[in-house]
């Protein structure tokens, strides 16, 4: 199980794709590029966008398709809701989404960063465009921002001016997973005074989403985000990567150069990088599978009349022209593992009921003496679960000889609210019934006692 070794890139003028050798940051300007994978991102990057902003408005069960209440710890994924009591299940969740990245990067590489990362999606799919369109193609933006002008200054503030404007909508729209859509309409149409919270909020979030997406961009694949960090020790030689074939395209020369290799060395690649690399130099960790080298590539070769793939997919043994294998130790291990994992969370999530019913004694001595008689005091806590309004039905079991008091046999609750009902058992003091079992059923109603919780308390006495 090798692990990729990523080549350290020495360059006088440039270290990094967008850091200089002085530490300072070069400013990406993406070139334009077409073709079937850009055709392809773009469709998987709009679904992406438009399936987070109708997640709040598409209503599942009485409740948006994704709510996140954490002000009342109540909580709507996709039809099934949750409350406090669930927060072991976050575990699965995380641990499940954070396996199957290891798992999909062994595989594909960094195709989580190219096509579904919130970072490339919003930002190729929403500011880039909205830049492009301002500030048009690249050559004439940079020819614009190399001389002071009142065309670039005008550019520059519409396109800001957008760029805060998108960012408040997002924001909002990621706020309304949290309050929900129509507190978030309710909120906008009163002052900032009345949710001072909420707005405080929506102000932070959006100058991060404005800071982000419209100034740091690539800086947060490049130097913050841990995932890139990681990169060399989740591939290995047979994980699917974009790369440069080496021996078709080397040495590079012009059409015509004798004893040149495919690659002409017209930087068309790194134009179009949204990171600024230089792919031919090797896999490097600015490098976030996005695939527009191997569209502005593929463009040059048709229009040399030579093969495509001289930047391609593929897997550094591919590349190097040896046989890539798929199933190797590692995948083999990891497809245990993602196994297992998923048994044990089929199992955990199976385990747990729309409603639980929670039998403890009351508080204070454990049983009473009255007389000829003992008596058990006990309290049965009920929490609703689902998403719509129920109602369940108490009975009790008790020893033979003894007598229950039950004041409030049917319970009626909303979504994910709770109820406390009392529940006595008396015995006369000359059955001896302790350590005696009472037996307490907890039915929702409507459902002939077949989804229903039991739980077994001891009677204590004499």
């Amino acid at each position: 199980m090798s692990s990729v070794h990523l080549p350290i890139v020495d360059d006088a003028d440039d270290v990094r794709g967008s850091i200089l050798a002085s530490g300072k940051r070069k400013h990406i300007v993406v070139a334009d590029v077409r073709g079937r994978f850009h055709t392809a991102r773009r469709i998987v990057l709009a679904i992406l966008v438009i399936f987070a902003a109708v997640l709040p408005w598409i209503p599942i069960r009485g409740a948006p398709a994704v709510f996140l209440d954490i002000e009342h710890r109540k909580f709507f994924l996709f039809g099934a809701t949750f409350n406090a009591q669930d927060a072991w299940l976050v575990f699965f969740l995380l641990s499940g989404a954070g396996f199957s990245l290891v798992y999909v990067t062994a595989l594909a590489g960094r195709a989580w960063c190219g096509w579904a990362c919130p970072q490339t999606v919003f930002l190729d799919a929403v500011y880039r465009p909205i830049e492009r369109w301002i500030e048009g193609p690249r050559n004439e933006h940079l020819r614009r921002d190399a001389t002071p002008s009142f065309a670039r200054t005008w550019r520059k503030i519409v396109k800001h001016a957008l760029f805060v404007v998108v960012s408040v909508i997002i924001a909002h729209v990621f706020l309304s997973y949290f309050v929900s859509l129509r507190a978030v309409f309710h909120m906008v149409q009163q002052s900032p005074a009345e949710h001072p919270e909420a707005f405080a909020w929506a102000v932070g979030v959006s100058a991060l989403f404005y800071v982000n997406f419209a100034l740091f961009r690539e800086q947060f694949c490049v130097v913050l985000c841990p995932y890139g960090r990681l990169q060399s020790v989740l591939l290995d030689d047979d994980s699917l990567v974009v790369g440069y074939d080496t021996k078709r395209g080397e040495p590079r020369g012009k059409k015509g150069t004798e004893g040149a290799g495919d690659c002409v060395d017209d930087g068309r690649c790194v134009a179009v990088c949204p990171t600024g690399i230089d792919i031919r130099d090797g896999l490097q960790l600015d490098c976030v599978a996005c695939t527009a080298c191997i569209d502005a590539c593929d463009d040059i070769m048709d229009r040399l009349k030579r093969p495509r793939g001289l930047i391609r997919y593929d897997s550094p043994h591919g590349l190097a022209g040896e046989r890539t294998r798929i199933l190797r130790p590692r995948i083999l291990l990891y497809t245990v593992l993602m196994v297992v994992g998923a048994v044990v969370a089929s199992f955990a999530l199976r385990t747990r009921t729309d409603f639980e019913a929670t039998v403890i004694r009351l508080p204070g001595a454990p049983y009473v003496l009255d007389g000829e008689s003992v008596r058990n005091g006990f309290d049965v806590h009920l929490v609703n679960k689902m998403g719509s309004h129920q109602a369940f039905d108490l009975t009790v079991d008790a020893p033979p000889g003894a007598s229950v008091v039950l004041p409030l046999s049917h319970v009626e609750l909303d979504s994910l609210a709770e109820a406390h009902a009392s529940l006595f058992v008396v015995a006369p003091r000359t059955l001896h019934l302790h350590d005696a079992v009472v037996h307490v059923s907890v039915a929702r109603a409507g459902t002939d006692g077949t989804d229903r919780v039991d739980s077994n308390v001891r009677f204590l006495g004499e």
